[in-house]
Parts: structure tokens; C-alpha cells; sequence
């Protein structure tokens, strides 16, 4: 399986940026990182490993970012406005760097679909929901969509128009529905078990549903924890079974 590690020094970060890169052809996969891990997070998580089937038949191509995570929500030490605002910058470092990067590792006709777990849910829906132009797809696992879950009471206009769960319900431009309608890969997913919360994926499943936007919702059994092994059978299954 070919592996390779990029990095540049980000303009809208102001940091150096990694990136793992498995694979050579296939539709393109980007995956987020759980809370404040880096970008090898997937692959010390043997995620990489059960992907592996996949990749060496040419199904996905995977692409890895770091988290900023704990420069923003989960760094307890800033000021809530500064994590705003950092949560605002790495959205720019993934649509006009990660993304360009992507396109010139694949092709610009290549889709993109982006994945994550917990607060890697949030973001890779978030992400697609908010430039559905950019972005083909997201299947988003064990996720609050509530961005508010994670300020501690904190909000502003940048968290709004960060958390999906107060942004869609108002979007009403048909061009911005339109381009997430016509999306055939929204697929939003929990396990029932332990640190779980199934209860944010159906509201946000309803909440989908009332902007008729097109998507499947899968709640596994209470056998399935908020963990690693959980996510190590959702994602190939989809990956298998979807695409």
C-alpha cells in the first residue's frame, strides 16, 4: 500500500500542517480526527488497516489532517472568542488548502468525501454542509451536531454558523439545498452502547428530514460503544456497502 507524508506551513493556520496520504486511486476520502489527535490518529487506531482491502483495490484514495482541537473547543485556557475564531481558521486551511491539495493529488473530477468520528463528526458535517460546492459527501459517525455542546455556554455568530443544528434549520437559499440534495452520500451514524448518544443523531436526522434533505441514518445496537471498534466496522462497511 503506498503511504506518504506531506507538510507545508499553513497561511491560515500559521503553522506547519502535516498530512498522510494512503493509496493511489479511488474516489477521495478525507478523515477527521476524534478530538485533539494529529493526523497518523487513524492509523495508529488500525483504521488505515481495515481501510487497507479498499485502498489496494483502487475503491478510495485516503487523505489524514491533524486536529486543531486543542487550540479551539477542547483547550480550556483560551478565551471562547479566540477558540471561535480558530474553528473559523482551520475551515479556511481545509477548503483552500487541504481541498486544492486533494484535487492535485487526484483529479479535479474526483469526489470527495469526508469522515469522522466524534467531534471528527461534527466537522466533517459541518464542513460538507457548509460547502457542499467543495465537498461530495460526508459519512459522519457517533456525532453531536450541535456545536454548542462543546462551548460551555459560549456563542457567537461563528459558532452558529458552525454547529449544523442551528444553521440548516434557517438555510433557505435554494442554490446551497440544492447542492446538498443532490448529495448521494450523507450518511449519518451511532452505536447505542456505552458514552454513546443516538439521541443527537436522531434530532439531527429529523431536522434533515425537514429540509428535505436526502440522507440515511443507521443506529447500531447497544453493543456498539463510543470507540474504536465501533468505527472499525462502520466505516469499511460503508465504504463496501455504499460506494
Amino acid at each position: 500500500m503506498n503511504r506518504e507524508i506531506h507538510s507545508w506551513y499553513s497561511p491560515h493556520l500559521n503553522k506547519n500542517m502535516e498530512i498522510a496520504v494512503y493509496g493511489h486511486y479511488g474516489f477521495s476520502l478525507l478523515l477527521l480526527p476524534t478530538a485533539a489527535a494529529d493526523y497518523l490518529e487513524y492509523e495508529r487506531f488500525l483504521m488505515i488497516d481495515v481501510l487497507k482491502p479498499h485502498i489496494e483495490a483502487g475503491k478510495i484514495k485516503v487523505f489524514s489532517i491533524n486536529s486543531i482541537n486543542s487550540e479551539s473547543w477542547l483547550n480550556p485556557r483560551m478565551h471562547p472568542r479566540h477558540k471561535s475564531i480558530r474553528h473559523v481558521q482551520f475551515n479556511d486551511y481545509v477548503y483552500k488548502e487541504v481541498v486544492p491539495f486533494i484535487k492535485h493529488k487526484t483529479s479535479a473530477d474526483t469526489p470527495l468525501i469526508l469522515t469522522g468520528a466524534s467531534l471528527g463528526a461534527l466537522h466533517a458535517a459541518n464542513l460538507f454542509f457548509r460547502r457542499p460546492d467543495l465537498i461530495d459527501g460526508v459519512i459522519a459517525m457517533s456525532g453531536d451536531y450541535e456545536l454548542g455542546s462543546y462551548t460551555g455556554g459560549y456563542h457567537d455568530q461563528d459558532v452558529y454558523f458552525n454547529s449544523p443544528m442551528q444553521y440548516l434549520p434557517n438555510l433557505n437559499d435554494e442554490y446551497w439545498l440544492g447542492h446538498i440534495r443532490k448529495s448521494q452520500h450523507i450518511h449519518i451514524l451511532t452505536g447505542s452502547g456505552a458514552w454513546e448518544t443516538p439521541e443527537a443523531t436522531v434530532r439531527f436526522s429529523k431536522m434533515l428530514d425537514s429540509k428535505g434533505i436526502p440522507h440515511e441514518v443507521d443506529i447500531w445496537g447497544a453493543d456498539m460503544p463510543h470507540d474504536w471498534p465501533t468505527w472499525r466496522l462502520m466505516l469499511p462497511y460503508y465504504i463496501a456497502t455504499r460506494f
